[in-house]
């Protein structure tokens, strides 16, 4: 049985799982499904630091207004802001369109691509839009347990509920060691999410060619096909930054 802490009790029903209609009828908070999905994927749930992500707290003060982007010649702060209006734009479309156009957000380690991944999926589970958050490499290790004969889990639970759910994000997609069978399983998923017009939110720090490199080019090719492409760059890690500004305020 599912015991919500207390600040992460749903606004809508009160933690009540249902939503009074009136004085005869009640119907399903959307809070259920995705508890439901949160505990059949057991290494999804954003994690409390993350759950405070929004876009009010994305600070642009981090990116260079100096230093520039070798390919299109702005700066990196002319670009941080770009993106976070893109993402907040994505929002905006799934929240008027189930089959909007995903997002693809590269970048380097602390450049703020998962800050704004939660961001965005806070701000669409508020908005009462089923969300599944995954990191790809425990989305890999979670399918690969399933055929464990103890496992509560079935691979075509977890595939059925990556492919079908109505937004996904995929947080670092990044440059790991992609097996065939890895690779076929993402595949698979993002295949059918543009086949079938499901919203996707990927980061990665690899960049297109690289993407390429690791998960093949039919994959690749999807991903640019499905979702807008936006690319973030800092001179330092930004978490770098922030523990110093910590430090510094001790």
């Amino acid at each position: 049985m599912h015991t919500a802490r207390k600040n992460d009790i749903c606004p809508l029903c009160h933690g009540r799982g249902i939503i009074i209609i009136d004085k005869d009828r009640a119907a399903p908070c959307n809070c259920m499904l995705h508890r439901k999905i949160q505990v059949k994927f057991k290494k999804a749930r954003i994690s409390q630091e993350m759950l405070k992500c929004s876009f009010g707290q994305f600070k642009t003060r981090y990116y260079s207004k100096n230093l520039k982007d070798s390919v299109n010649g702005k700066t990196y702060f002319e670009i941080a802001s770009m993106t976070l209006s893109g993402v907040r734009e994505f929002v905006k479309d799934v929240l008027e369109n189930p089959s909007a156009d995903g997002l693809l957000i590269t970048g380097p380690v602390g450049s703020g691509k998962t800050f704004l991944a939660c961001a965005a999926a806070n701000a669409l589970i508020d908005n009462g839009l089923e969300v599944l958050f995954v990191v790809v490499p425990d989305l890999l290790d979670q399918i690969r347990a399933s055929y464990d004969t103890s496992s509560p889990d079935t691979e075509h639970d977890l595939m059925d509920t990556a492919r079908s759910v109505a937004v996904l994000i995929l947080d670092d997609l990044g440059a790991h060691n992609y097996t065939d069978w890895a690779k076929n399983k993402l595949y698979t998923i993002i295949n059918y999410r543009l086949n079938n017009r499901l919203p996707t939110l990927i980061t990665s720090n690899l960049d297109l060619n690289d993407l390429e490199q690791y998960l093949g080019q039919r994959t690749t090719s999807r991903i640019i096909q499905m979702c807008k492409f936006y690319r973030l760059l800092v001179e330092t890690d930004i978490r770098m930054l922030m523990r110093r500004e910590r430090d510094t305020h001790v």
